[in-house]
C-alpha cells in the first residue's frame, strides 16, 4: 500500500486497516514459526505498511492537537 493511498483514507478507515494489518502480521508470524512461508518478505512488507499507517495516524493526531 502506497503512502498516497494511506493519505486518502479517512480516520476510521485508517484505524480499521491498522487493526487488520496487525492481525495479519500476527498470523503471518505464527504461520512462519510453524513452517517457513513461501515468501518471507511478506512479513517485512506488512511491517512497513503498519509503520506507514501508524505514522499517518500520529500525523493527524498532531494536526488535530495544534488546531
Amino acid at each position: 500500500m502506497k503512502y498516497s493511498e494511506i493519505q486518502a483514507l479517512s480516520l476510521e478507515d485508517l484505524k480499521e486497516r491498522l487493526q487488520a494489518e496487525t492481525s495479519s502480521r500476527q498470523s503471518l508470524l505464527f504461520a512462519h514459526s510453524i513452517s517457513p512461508l513461501e515468501n518471507p518478505l511478506r512479513i517485512k512488507q506488512n511491517r512497513k505498511v503498519i509503520a506507514r499507517l501508524q505514522t499517518e495516524l500520529r500525523k493527524r493526531e498532531l494536526e488535530g492537537a495544534s488546531k
